[in-house]
């Protein structure tokens, strides 16, 4: 019975330490072009989108930018308005 005890105090703190938030940030890419994003690109692009954060990333051709949700920051494709990815190029 006093080998359970330890296991058992281990295995629920595990289990906490898997819902714990993430401390590390959204990196940023190495390959991709931060700067003015083309009046074409955002006249086309639905509201509630982070332009300012906007970028071309060259792994697809298409243009992602930043946004910051009540739970984490990610990287989101921009989009349209009705819902088609914003791309330089075909993908």
């Amino acid at each position: 019975m006093r080998v359970l005890r330890p296991a058992m105090l281990l295995i629920p703190t595990l289990m906490l330490g898997a819902c714990s938030a993430s401390l590390t940030a959204i990196p940023e890419a190495t390959n991709s072009q931060i700067g003015e994003l083309p009046e074409s690109v955002a006249s086309m692009a639905a509201p509630n989108q982070d332009l300012r954060s906007a970028r071309l990333r060259s792994e697809d051709g298409c243009y992602w930018y930043r946004h910051a949700g009540p739970v984490e920051t990610t990287l989101l494709p921009l989009r349209t308005v009705d819902g088609r990815p914003i791309c330089a190029r075909s993908a």
